[in-house]
């Protein structure tokens, strides 16, 4: 008998992957946890039934949450990852020669410890002596930490569960206030086609507290529609001010979907993602 998983949205259209087995499944105290083996896209991590990601097309959503804040900002080398138990948001950033210390504050340790064990290439940076791994409330280290930051990547799950008040407008205010004079923000921010209701809430709140407010693409295919979105906020830096272009060549090799042409393009929206903004 085959075996599909199968994610279904909230408009009545489903994504389904073919499996060969469950690897894990479990509870942390925040979320439910299962990590499958597919027939085509390697190891998948689901949290709540909801795909994280497929090993085979994860480098689209870690690249691009990573590489575009880094190369915006002439001088990375602080930064914070709020979120991003799986480890492939810090695998990117620590990539940065130009970055010296990377904090990473994820909630749920299950997560990370479980991604330690079935999905090493994506959790592969954790033992890098630039990552300070922190099992703690993301919300209160913000609020803890001031003028600290360079750059803050929001690496969360939908906004729901231990992720809702990571996209609420006072959350921003601590985030500005956690970032340095020229700091810059990125978060993942949902989906154009399906979630336009979360994405203009969203991009309402950090445009109140931001001066630079901007939504950047990615096509990634485990998610609703194949189009992801991520909010890009700085306090001074729009991303073509002076992007680190020569950096990114010299590191453009090395990465699967993003490169310079990347870095300008994905800032380009169709119509109806502007009216969200």
């Amino acid at each position: 008998m085959e075996l599909w998983f199968t994610e279904k949205y909230e408009n009545n259209t489903a994504f389904s992957i073919k499996i060969k087995k469950t690897l894990y499944s479990g509870k942390s105290p925040y979320q439910k946890i299962d990590i499958l083996e597919s027939e085509d896209l390697g190891r998948i991590l689901l949290l709540d039934d909801f795909i994280m990601l497929t090993e085979a097309h994860e480098f689209a959503y870690h690249e691009m949450i990573a590489h575009v804040p880094l190369y915006a900002h002439p001088n990375p080398e602080n930064v914070l990852i709020i979120g991003g138990g799986d480890g492939g948001t810090a695998r990117e950033v620590v990539k940065h020669d130009i970055v010296k210390k990377c904090v990473m504050c994820e909630i749920d340790g299950m997560v990370v410890e479980k991604s330690k064990e079935f999905l090493p290439t994506v959790a592969s940076a954790f033992d890098n002596p630039k990552l300070n791994l922190m099992i703690d409330d993301g919300v209160k280290f913000i609020k803890d930490n001031k003028d600290s930051f360079d750059v803050i990547i929001i690496d969360s799950t939908d906004p729901i569960g231990p992720a809702e008040g990571l996209f609420k407008q006072e959350f921003y205010r601590h985030v500005f206030k956690c970032l340095k004079d020229d700091g810059i923000m990125v978060a993942q921010a949902e989906n154009p086609y399906y979630y336009t209701n979360i994405q203009k809430d969203m991009f309402n709140n950090l445009k109140a507290v931001f001066p630079i407010v901007a939504m950047y693409l990615s096509f990634i295919p485990f998610y609703p529609s194949g189009m992801w979105a991520f909010a890009f906020a700085s306090k001074k830096y729009r991303f073509n001010d002076n992007p680190r272009i020569s950096d990114i060549k010299n590191m453009e090799k090395s990465f699967k979907y993003f490169n310079k042409d990347i870095f300008y393009g994905c800032f380009a929206l169709p119509n109806f993602a502007k009216e969200v903004l």
